[in-house]
């Protein structure tokens, strides 16, 4: 299977002045070839994390946050949901909200990880892992953090 990558390059303006991209060359990458996915944005990392337990609505997010992070991360409302939109917009997590009859006229809007998103989460959480463990080892002396 192949997936069609297309790279910009650089093309003559008025003068000769390389001044506009091209994006029309493409380049075909095979699935079978190693991709390194970049790591999550401490943002979006924090709220998979927090959603691995399950659905949650937005103040609550906030709460298991700040709960995780032993206080260290306190998310205000637009870091919280412009990261929420973007999570939905990659779709990593889905708004369950109409899912469920929610009582008492209840307006929160409720979240949860997609199969994507909750992959990727664990792979984070083992990334992560795996980097605090290499990092002890490297340690003098055995030295703690």
């Amino acid at each position: 299977m192949r997936t069609e990558v297309v790279v910009a390059t650089p093309r003559t303006g008025p003068a000769g002045a390389p001044n506009l991209l091209d994006y029309q060359l493409s380049i075909y990458h095979d699935v079978s070839m190693s991709v390194t996915r970049k790591p999550v944005p401490a943002a979006s990392l924090h709220l998979l994390l927090a959603l691995l337990a399950g659905e949650q609505h937005g103040y609550a997010l906030m709460q298991r946050v700040a709960e995780l992070s032993d206080g260290a991360v306190r998310m205000g409302p637009g870091t919280l949901y412009g990261t929420i939109n973007r999570l939905r917009d990659e779709g990593l997590i889905i708004e369950t909200t109409d899912r469920t009859e929610r009582h008492d006229g209840e307006r929160r809007r409720y979240y949860e990880l997609t199969d994507s998103g909750r992959t990727v989460a664990l792979d984070e959480l083992s990334r992560l892992r795996s980097l605090v463990e290499r990092v002890h080892r490297a340690l003098p002396g055995g030295a703690t953090a």
